[in-house]
C-alpha cells in the first residue's frame, strides 16, 4: 500500500500512537490514510482490534468494499455491520472473532448500552477507532455519544489505569460550528478536538503542492439568472394566501410569502393552535404552509411542479372521510376556485422560471461538447430533485446533449417525497460509475462520504447550507478542467451565503492554523478545561431532563389528536419497548383510530415488525403504526401527531423525549397474562 508523501505528512502522529483529527479536502485520501493507519496498528499493537465509524448505512458497505477488504483481508479477519446486517444481534461475538469491525456509529452505541451478553461491548475491547466525518462529534450526535463515554473514563480513572483505545478522527472540514467570527470558530474547533480527545489536528503543510495536484480546484462561476419579469402564478398564491389570513382573523403574524421566515411563523402558529385546541388556526396555517411550499417551489422549479403540489395536497385532504366544518369548506372551496386559472398560468412558457434557463446553459456548456462529462447537480428538497429530473428528461436541449440523469436522494423516510433505499442508492451510482448515467440529481446525501467517480461539473441550485456542506460538494468537481456552478438570483439569500461560506471556510483554515500554533501546554490545558465543562454540562442536562419526564403524573395527562383535538388516551397508557417504541397497551384505544395500509421498512429488526399504519377515525390525521412485537400487536404513536393536556397546560411535543411524564418499560409477560386473563386453557 503507498501513500502520497502529503498522506504520510498527516498520519505520522498516528503511527506514533497518538489520537488525531486528519483534515484533507474531498478526493485526498482520507480513508486510505486510515487503512494504512489501521495495518500499521495491526502489525504494531499485540491483541489489536480496530473499530470504524460511520455515521450513514451506506458508507459501511463502501469502506469495506472500497477501502479495507483490498487491502488488509488477506491477513485480517474483518466485519461489516450495519443495522441491516443480522451479524448486529450477536455483535458481541462479531468483535470478539474480528480484527476488524466496520460499523455505523450507532451499532456501537447500542452495543455499550445493551446489557445482553450477546450484544454487549466496551470501548476496552477495541485498540483504535477510526470514526469517518468526524465533524459531527458534537453535541447529541452519536459520535459524541461514543466518545462522551471515552473522555469520561479517561478523566475519571486515569491514562494509565483504563486500556481506552487510539483515536483516529477524518474530516473535510471541522467547520466554524456556525460561528460568524474567529474567537466563536476557535472555540467550536477545540471542543470538536475535545471531543475526539485529539493530541493534534493534522493537516498538510510541507507537501502542499503535492496535494493541490491530486486534488486540483475547480474554476468557480455564479450563474445568475435574469430577474423574474413576471410572476403572475406567484401572485394569485399570495392573493389566496391574504384570503386565508382575513378568514383567518388572525393579525400577528408576518405575510412574508414565500419565505423561510414566514414558513417558521406559520409552523409556529399551527403549534399554537394545536395547544389552544383552535381548529381554525391550526388548519389554516396548516394550508398556509403548504401555500409557502407552493411558493418555494415555484421559485426554485417550474410552475407546474408548484401547482402540482398544491393539486395533491387539497386533493388528499378531500379524500379523508370526516364532517367538514365552515373552515375545510372554506379552504376547499378556495383552491377549488382558482385551480382553473392556476393551471392556465402554470403553462404558460413566457412566465417560467429563469432559473431554469440558466441551469439549462450551464448543462449545455458542459455537456453539449463532451461525451465523458460527469456531473452532480445538489438541489435542497427530494421534491426539487424530483421535479429537476423530470424537467431534464423532457428538455429536448438537454436531451439532445446526451444528458442522461436520476436523482440520489436519502433513504430516511419522509413526507415529503418518496426515499430511496440503500441499494437503489447503490444502483443509481453503479450506473453514475460505469457511464450509464452522467448526471446525478441530489440532495445532501452525495455531499459527504459516497464514492462518486470525479466529476467536470458540480451545481448548486438555490442552496441554503453552511460551509462544510458548500466545501465538500465543491470537491465532487476534482476532474481536469472541471466546474463549479451556483445558480442563485442577484440579490437572494442563496447568493449570500455563498459568500459567507467563503468567508467562513477561510476562517476555518486560519482558526485550525492558530490552533495548531498553540503551545503543546497550552493547548493540553485547553482540552482538558473544555472535557471537564461538557461533562458536568451533560450531567446538568441529563438531571433537568430527567426533572422534566417526571413533571406530570402520566394517569393526569391526556393525548388529544393534532388536527380535531379529540382525547385518545392518558399518558398511564404509553409504554415503552426498547427505549424507542411507543406503544399504546389500553385496549379500549382501538375505537379511536382506522386502519390503512401495511407498513414495508426496508430495515428489519430482532422481535417485531410494522404492521399497517393508523389514523384518527374521526379525523384522518395519521398517528402511526402497529407495531407486532414477539406476535402481539400494537398502536405506535407518533406524538408529533398529537397534543398533551396537563394540569399546567396544553403542549405540542415534536419527539417523546419532550414530554412531561414518565412512561414505564412494556413488560410482555405482564400484558399477555392481561390480555389473555378471561381466556380458559384447560
Amino acid at each position: 500500500m503507498n501513500l502520497y508523501k502529503y498522506q504520510q505528512e498527516v498520519i505520522q502522529p498516528a503511527l506514533e500512537g497518538r489520537n488525531i483529527i486528519i483534515w484533507l479536502p474531498t478526493g485526498g485520501g482520507k480513508t486510505r490514510a486510515a487503512v494504512y493507519v489501521a495495518k500499521h496498528h495491526l502489525e504494531t499493537k499485540p491483541l489489536a482490534k480496530v473499530a470504524v465509524l460511520v455515521n450513514k448505512v451506506h458508507l459501511v458497505d463502501q469502506h469495506y468494499n472500497k477501502e479495507f477488504s483490498p487491502f488488509l483481508s488477506k491477513n485480517y479477519s474483518i466485519a461489516h455491520v450495519s443495522g441491516d446486517s443480522e451479524e448486529k444481534e450477536f455483535f458481541a461475538k462479531v468483535v470478539q472473532d474480528s480484527d476488524i469491525i466496520i460499523c455505523t456509529a450507532q451499532i456501537l452505541e447500542n452495543a455499550l448500552k445493551n446489557p445482553d451478553e450477546m450484544k454487549h461491548v466496551e470501548l476496552t475491547d477495541f485498540t483504535l477507532l477510526i470514526i469517518d466525518e468526524c465533524h459531527h462529534t458534537h453535541k447529541d450526535a452519536v459520535y459524541n455519544k461514543i466518545m462522551e463515554r471515552y473522555v469520561e473514563m479517561k478523566l475519571q480513572h486515569g491514562g494509565p489505569l483504563v486500556s481506552l483505545p487510539q483515536v483516529l478522527g477524518l474530516t473535510a472540514s471541522p467547520g466554524t460550528g456556525g460561528a460568524k467570527n474567529a474567537k466563536g470558530a476557535k472555540e467550536h474547533i477545540l471542543q470538536i478536538c475535545a471531543n475526539l480527545d485529539a493530541w493534534a489536528i493534522m493537516s498538510v503543510k510541507e507537501y502542499s503542492e503535492e496535494l493541490e495536484q491530486k486534488v486540483p480546484k475547480p474554476r468557480k462561476q455564479l450563474d445568475i439568472p435574469k430577474d423574474r419579469p413576471q410572476d403572475p402564478f406567484g401572485e394569485k398564491v399570495k392573493k389566496m394566501m391574504r384570503a386565508i389570513h382575513d378568514f383567518m382573523d388572525f393579525e400577528d403574524i408576518s405575510q412574508n410569502f414565500g419565505t423561510q421566515d414566514y414558513e417558521q411563523a406559520v409552523v409556529l402558529l399551527e403549534k399554537e393552535g394545536t395547544i389552544d385546541c383552535n381548529r381554525r388556526v391550526r388548519h389554516c396555517a396548516l394550508y398556509l404552509r403548504k401555500y409557502n411550499d407552493a411558493l418555494l417551489i415555484n421559485d426554485a422549479v417550474r410552475m407546474i411542479d408548484a401547482f402540482n403540489f398544491l393539486d395533491n395536497f387539497h386533493s388528499g385532504e378531500r379524500a379523508r372521510h370526516w364532517d367538514l366544518d365552515q373552515t375545510d369548506h372554506f379552504l376547499l372551496e378556495l383552491f377549488e376556485d382558482k385551480k382553473s386559472i392556476l393551471r392556465t398560468v402554470a403553462n404558460t412558457p413566457e412566465y417560467e422560471n429563469p432559473k431554469l434557463n440558466k441551469l439549462e446553459k450551464t448543462l449545455l456548456e458542459q455537456f453539449q461538447n463532451s461525451t465523458k462529462s460527469r456531473g452532480i447537480l445538489f438541489t435542497k428538497t427530494r421534491r426539487s430533485a424530483h421535479s429537476l429530473n423530470e424537467w431534464v428528461k423532457t428538455n429536448r436541449l438537454l436531451q439532445g446533449a446526451g444528458i442522461k440523469a436520476s436523482i440520489l436522494t436519502g433513504a430516511g423516510i419522509s413526507n415529503q417525497a418518496p426515499h430511496m433505499t440503500q441499494s437503489q442508492q447503490e444502483e443509481v451510482i453503479r450506473r453514475f460509475r460505469t457511464g450509464d448515467l452522467n448526471l446525478l440529481i441530489s440532495t445532501s446525501v452525495a455531499e459527504e462520504g459516497l464514492d462518486i467517480p470525479e466529476c467536470n461539473l458540480v451545481v448548486r441550485y438555490g442552496l441554503l447550507t453552511n460551509e462544510i456542506a458548500m466545501k465538500q460538494a465543491k470537491g465532487r468537481a476534482r476532474a481536469e478542467d472541471s466546474v463549479y456552478s451556483v445558480v442563485a438570483n442577484q440579490n437572494g439569500r442563496e447568493l449570500q451565503r455563498e459568500h459567507t461560506n467563503e468567508y467562513l471556510d477561510k476562517l476555518t483554515e486560519e482558526v485550525v492554523a492558530e490552533i495548531q500554533g498553540m503551545s503543546p501546554r497550552d493547548y493540553r490545558l485547553e482540552i482538558l478545561e473544555l472535557q471537564k465543562k461538557a461533562i458536568m454540562k451533560r450531567r446538568l442536562t441529563e438531571e433537568k431532563a430527567d426533572a422534566k419526564r417526571n413533571t406530570h403524573n402520566p394517569e393526569v395527562v391526556r393525548l388529544y389528536c393534532r388536527r380535531c383535538s379529540t382525547a385518545v388516551c392518558h399518558g398511564s397508557d404509553m409504554r415503552v419497548i426498547e427505549g424507542s417504541l411507543h406503544v399504546n397497551i389500553n385496549p379500549d384505544f382501538e375505537i379511536y383510530f382506522t386502519l390503512g395500509a401495511k407498513i414495508t421498512l426496508e430495515k428489519k429488526f430482532e422481535d417485531w415488525e410494522p404492521g399497517c399504519s393508523i389514523s384518527c377515525s374521526t379525523c384522518g390525521q395519521d398517528w402511526g403504526y402497529q407495531v407486532i412485537y414477539k406476535a402481539v400487536t400494537l398502536p405506535m404513536l407518533s406524538i408529533k401527531n398529537f397534543g398533551i393536556e396537563t394540569p399546567s397546560g396544553n403542549r405540542s411535543p415534536k419527539k417523546w423525549k419532550d414530554v412531561t411524564f414518565p412512561m414505564e418499560e412494556f413488560d410482555y409477560i405482564e400484558y399477555c397474562a392481561m390480555k389473555f386473563a378471561d381466556l380458559d386453557f384447560d
